[in-house]
């Protein structure tokens, strides 16, 4: 509360602008938000899967219970009831587990039932839908769901459905089942003119301007925001990474490795810049293609790919173990640029080594 004091909330009460009620909570969500930051460590990047393992109880039981309520309404109503049934059953179950438990693991597998249901349901209805019509429905629909309920998650899978609307509109893929498997596919290599690898780098662009814009308005990630950015990171990093780094490795000679080890050195900088290790983890396969290249002329093939280890297990556990302190050093290096001091704290990180 450096920058809106408690008797400024005293103020807005004596000015009718906020009951006394409101007034309460405001001040303990402030204290509350400064206690879990003043307790964060230094290298903490907040992500939480689930909470104990009651939460996996639960989602155990909502998939045997969503089982049989399946079951049961295919035996009384056909096919086409189903996936209904299922829309329904995770859209109601959302309100108690996801709003009024807060519960994080249940409300993934509900997200999901939801994402997978509306699909079902399109296609129950629907012969050969429109590629876009397919992605739109999705979208809006888990739209509405993240409005309704705030689960982070919810936007990955928006992000999902968002991907399949710009690959309907900027490739010459026209059904899901269409799509390649993410890897060594020459439908990621932008050199060869490849539609799917364009819709690809433009997707991993957007999802990753949504991830920033909810990371920027939670610097301190202490809220669902930073969680909503981290998940549509997680859906950026592989998209633009396998694109950029199978493009330059497809071009002939010793000079795609040079490529693609600059283009992996600028991802390592701005995952640190944005404090985000998933890129560097999506780009970890190639750093090893990298290595296996510079080491294959000077070591048989068992002894390359022994020090390939070594030393991408050296470099990824150092870079891990001395994240906040090479961050606060480039941090410091780099110039001033707009929405730099919306980024994660670095000015209070020690830049000396343990």
């Amino acid at each position: 509360m450096d920058q809106f004091q408690t008797d400024d909330i005293r103020a807005a009460v004596a000015a009718d602008i906020l009951t006394e009620q409101q007034a309460a909570g405001l001040i303990s969500l402030a204290q509350e938000r400064q206690g879990i930051r003043d307790n964060m460590v230094a290298e903490d990047e907040p992500f939480e899967f689930f909470r104990g393992f009651s939460e996996i109880f639960v989602t155990v039981g909502l998939a045997l219970l969503l089982a049989g309520m399946l079951a049961f309404s295919g035996v009384i109503g056909g096919g086409a009831a189903m996936p209904i049934v299922g829309l329904i059953f995770c859209w109601v179950f959302s309100v108690y587990i996801i709003r009024k438990r807060r519960m994080t693991l249940p409300g993934m597998f509900l997200a999901m039932g939801v994402a997978m249901f509306t699909a079902a349901t399109i296609f129950a209805f629907t012969d050969n839908p429109p590629f876009l019509a397919f992605s739109a429905v999705g979208i809006v629909i888990m739209a509405i769901y993240f409005y309704q309920f705030r689960l982070p998650f919810a936007m990955f899978v928006l992000g999902g459905y968002a991907f399949l609307g710009v690959f309907g509109l900027i490739s010459d893929y026209n059904a899901p089942n269409d799509i390649p498997i993410l890897g060594y596919d020459p439908s990621f290599d932008l050199q060869s003119g490849s539609s799917f690898a364009w819709a690809s780098l433009i997707a991993g662009i957007l999802a990753f301007i949504g991830g920033m814009y909810f990371d920027l308005r939670d610097p301190n990630r202490i809220s669902r925001l930073s969680a909503t950015g981290f998940w549509l990171h997680l859906l950026a990093a592989p998209a633009i990474v396998n694109t950029v780094a199978f493009s330059l490795l497809s071009a002939d000679g010793n000079i795609a490795y040079l490529y693609t080890a600059i283009a992996l050195f600028l991802i390592t900088l701005l995952a640190l810049v944005i404090d985000r290790r998933s890129f560097l983890t999506a780009g970890i396969g190639y750093l090893a293609a990298i290595l296996i290249w510079a080491l294959q002329n000077s070591f048989n093939d068992g002894a390359g790919i022994v020090l390939t280890l070594l030393i991408l297990g050296a470099f990824i556990t150092t870079l891990g173990v001395f994240w906040v302190q090479i961050r606060a050093r480039l941090m410091h290096i780099l110039p001033e640029f707009p929405g730099k001091h919306r980024l994660p704290p670095y000015k209070n990180a020690t830049v000396e080594s343990e």
